[in-house]
């Protein structure tokens, strides 16, 4: 079996997303290829030949793919996939934005966030927001995959000596163009490669009350800082900082959610982290029933107290 890895990254840096999914693939049998579609992105090219596992790097230099428009890149690796059995992509925006256009284009049937690699056709996946976990085995010749990061290891970024080629395809589709993107530009680690995160809720009650409270916390811990949908839903936090189901999937050593009742929403986008330590004034809160340290009280108490002897 040979699978396509869809790379994720910003035309300068291979993110770690790629990383996981190129473990993923690994475990399918076969030959591992990587696609790098982008524009000047030779040094993400080099960076994933050095990508422990990885046989051959397809670089897709072209202005139609630098800013990764699913109209555009879709086409492109419905093409290749004639080479191919299995096409695999991080479940990140971008993988999840890609991979039913090509699935479609392929009249496949798409086999989200896969938790593990069961057989060469045969995959398990959560449902219902994570409260349980279905085994699902495909038939169709070629799979189209999406993979939960936090689920597989990382490959390592070096021992991997592949080589590079040049790959093309249709190029611009013309039904759509970039027109800007407005990110949110922080110095704490990226949220999803995080070893340590803390949340906010909202309980907090404004956007200023969860900065002052969240973000020396964070600071002291030099953790990413997260959010409820709530509290996002409610101004307090950007999008981007959102956990959970429809938010980001994360699973770092440490999870400290503070003001965060725990509805099933966003404990399935973290109850995979390794330590959760749970901050609410209501015993009663779900978020206490996967926490593995629990501090019932105020959180405008607890919080300044445990910052302070940090």
């Amino acid at each position: 079996m040979s699978v396509l890895v869809l790379a994720e990254h910003d035309n300068a840096e291979l993110k770690d997303a790629t990383l996981a999914a190129v473990t993923a693939a690994g475990q399918l049998g076969g030959d591992v290829h990587l696609l790098v579609a982008g524009k000047g992105a030779q040094g993400v090219a080099d960076a994933a030949a050095k990508v422990a596992g990885v046989a051959k790097v397809l670089l897709a230099d072209d202005a139609a793919y630098e800013n990764a428009l699913a109209e555009n890149l879709a086409p492109l690796i419905t093409g290749l996939m004639a080479g191919y059995d299995a096409f695999v992509a991080p479940a990140t925006t971008r993988g999840k934005n890609v991979a039913p256009r090509v699935a479609a284009a392929l009249d496949v049937a798409q086999i989200s966030e896969i938790l593990s690699v069961e057989g060469p056709d045969t995959f398990t996946r959560p449902i219902y927001a994570g409260n349980a976990i279905a085994t699902v085995k495909s038939s169709d010749a070629k799979k189209v995959i999406t993979v939960r990061g936090t689920a597989f290891a990382k490959a390592a970024t070096s021992g991997g000596s592949a080589s590079i080629e040049a790959a093309s395809g249709p190029g611009s589709a013309g039904i759509s163009t970039f027109e800007g993107a407005e990110l949110t530009k922080s110095a704490r680690p990226e949220l999803t490669a995080a070893k340590i995160i803390v949340s906010g809720g909202r309980a907090l009650g404004s956007s200023e009350k969860f900065h002052e409270y969240i973000d020396p916390l964070a600071d002291k811990l030099g953790a990413a800082v997260g959010a409820s949908r709530a509290a996002v839903d409610a101004g307090y936090a950007p999008n981007d900082y959102q956990v959970g189901q429809t938010g980001k999937i994360v699973a770092p050593e440490l999870y400290v959610a503070v003001g965060i009742s725990g509805a099933i929403q966003h404990l399935a986008g973290m109850k995979d982290s390794k330590i959760i330590v749970a901050i609410n004034k209501d015993e009663e809160a779900p978020i206490f029933q996967v926490a593995d340290v629990g501090l019932v009280g105020d959180l405008f108490t607890i919080v300044p107290e445990l910052t302070g002897k940090l």
